[in-house]
């Protein structure tokens, strides 16, 4: 681990990564590497409650951790929309080296994100019994299940904060740092699940309270970092953390659609989850473990869509448009290739990475099963991803709004509604996945090939200066 010295919190003012120039690949994968090691460790998170509760407890305890993804993404998932377009708006401006609107973009950000934290503390807390019941959650299940859920929103605050101060980072080009913290974090998480769990017997809402301590560390050292950069440009000041209604209208009119993008997504595969939880808990702990898993292999899929993000709207402000279609194009290639290589290598060892979370027979056969139908199409949504990112890197977060929604959200569950029905197995949600993936890339090509994304922001500039 890293020790957190004064050179990383004094670096040098202009040394601030940027993305506008040098060999594209370089800057891309220098970029992106850190968010990938990230993103492995972040995942440790999560995997770490399910493999040691899985192992210590039993496989209802198992079902209670790992099914809780989707349901927690469907709270979270509009407030991390909404943080993407800051996100837009601050590598805009970094890029461009608009520096005092970078500013207030940052600290209006960071207000909007303690607001966002508080309501979905409450939220979490409050609603998580009644979501769980219309998931259809089994009742030996429920107890456990519900005991996780509100210990986790008891730490979204720090989650939320420590998501919106990477975010601010990744913005301006630099993925590195936010990375030592939450390597510290990770280690801290799986410490802390031996000792609750395997010490002190302490069940489900003990693992999900390591999870929070952990949150909380890597939340706090990413806002020591942004306050105590040396580049005044980029710098948080405390007291100037508020809402700027001007900046706020237009992280909106950016947020809301990735906001509302992920919020029906994840509505749509809660949906999924609650036709997986009617084979019963075997089939939860199994699809559980599987997504486990799946969130391992779709990490290069999340560090090209970022990467790309940053990298268009640094490249747009700057005016280099043929430089951002090259970077695109690379990032393209270079994410489907590495998830169809993971797909493959998940496909022929199923078995024996299922097993690691539980070694009951059906449990395994779930799992198996779903990594069979769906492992080896992931290809497909690396490219979504990453053209959905593209393109919100350009301005245009309305078009994967509306092409995720009508693909991802109604006909997938549509498919899943009517096909249960006809063949009652649950092969026919698996198969939603591929599918669906497959007709919105065709959907996303067709208007990256054809529409004039490079300029969406020129015409936002002309429309509000007009």
């Amino acid at each position: 681990m890293h020790q957190l010295t004064h050179e990383h919190l004094h670096p040098h003012p202009h040394t601030q990564p940027s993305m506008i120039e040098g060999p594209i690949w370089r800057g891309l994968l220098s970029f992106a590497f850190p968010i990938f090691v990230g993103s492995l460790f972040q995942q440790f998170y999560s995997t770490a409650d399910a493999l040691i509760v899985g192992n210590l407890i039993n496989k209802e305890a198992l079902a209670a951790v790992s099914s809780s993804g989707n349901l927690i993404f469907l709270m979270v998932g509009f407030f991390n929309g909404m943080a993407m377009g800051a996100g837009v708006l601050i590598s805009r401006y970094y890029g461009a080296k608009d520096y005092p609107r970078m500013r207030i973009a940052i600290h209006t950000d960071l207000a909007f994100g303690l607001l966002c934290g508080i309501f979905l503390t409450g939220a979490g807390v409050l609603l998580t019994p009644h979501l769980l019941r219309l998931m259809g959650t089994p009742a030996n299940v429920l107890p456990s299940s519900i005991a996780y859920f509100r210990t986790y929103f008891l730490g979204s605050m720090a989650s939320f904060l420590y998501s919106i101060s990477t975010g601010i980072l990744q913005a301006m080009g630099d993925s590195r740092r936010p990375l030592f913290f939450l390597i510290l974090s990770s280690i801290v998480n799986v410490g802390l699940d031996l000792l609750f769990v395997g010490v002190f017997h302490g069940g489900v809402a003990s693992a999900a309270g390591a999870t929070v301590i952990s949150q909380v560390i890597s939340a706090v050292l990413c806002l020591l970092l942004l306050t105590h950069l040396a580049d005044e440009n980029c710098r948080v000041n405390l007291r100037q953390v508020r809402i700027d209604g001007g900046m706020l209208r237009m992280i909106v009119r950016l947020g809301v659609p990735s906001g509302v993008q992920n919020s029906v997504i994840n509505l749509a595969n809660v949906i999924v989850q609650a036709n997986i939880n009617a084979f019963g808990d075997s089939a939860m702990a199994g699809c559980g473990s599987y997504a486990k898993i799946e969130g391992f292999a779709f990490l290069p899929v999340t560090c090209f869509s970022m990467g790309l993000a940053t990298f268009v709207g640094q490249n747009l402000g700057a005016k280099q448009y043929d430089r951002t279609k090259a970077g695109a194009r690379f990032g393209l290639v270079c994410a489907g290739l590495m998830a169809e290589l993971i797909g493959v290598t998940i496909w022929l060892s199923a078995p024996h990475l299922i097993s690691l979370f539980n070694s009951d027979p059906e449990v395994v056969a779930f799992g198996v099963r779903q990594a069979r139908v769906i492992s080896l199409f992931y290809g497909l949504v690396a490219l979504n991803h990453c053209v959905a990112g593209i393109l919100r890197g350009a301005g245009r977060a309305v078009v994967p709004m509306v092409i995720m929604m009508a693909v991802w959200c109604v006909l997938r569950v549509t498919w899943i509604t009517f096909a249960v029905r006809m063949w009652h197995t649950i092969t026919v949600v698996f198969v939603a996945y591929p599918m669906t993936w497959t007709v919105s890339l065709i959907l996303f090509f067709i208007y990256y090939a054809k529409a004039d994304w490079l300029h969406a922001f020129d015409r936002l500039d002309a429309r509000s200066s007009s």
